[in-house]
């Protein structure tokens, strides 16, 4: 039996003119580390938005991995509450 736990999630955002990506806390956004942003003409490209979320899913994975002394095996990615979303991104 494996020993997991959510230790929290990748929350991406538009704010203004940017995408933006936060670590956060299941189920709010309170707190939330803000980890980067990029212009949103530059996401609107399919493959720069997929490559830019690869780099924020790299920095959390190595960042959590220090912090917690293992691995991190996977992911759950499903989208974001209805009260977090803004914009169309």
């Amino acid at each position: 039996m494996k020993n997991e736990k959510q230790v929290g999630r990748l929350a991406f955002r538009v704010e203004g003119d940017k995408w933006a990506c936060y670590y956060a806390m299941p189920n709010t956004m309170e707190g939330a580390i803000w980890m980067g942003s990029v212009m949103m003409g530059i996401v609107q490209d399919r493959e720069r938005k997929e490559m830019f979320m690869e780099l924020m899913r790299h920095a959390l994975k190595d960042f959590l991995e220090e912090r917690i002394g293992g691995k991190v095996s996977s992911w759950d990615e499903r989208p974001a509450p209805e009260s977090e979303r803004s914009g169309s991104a």
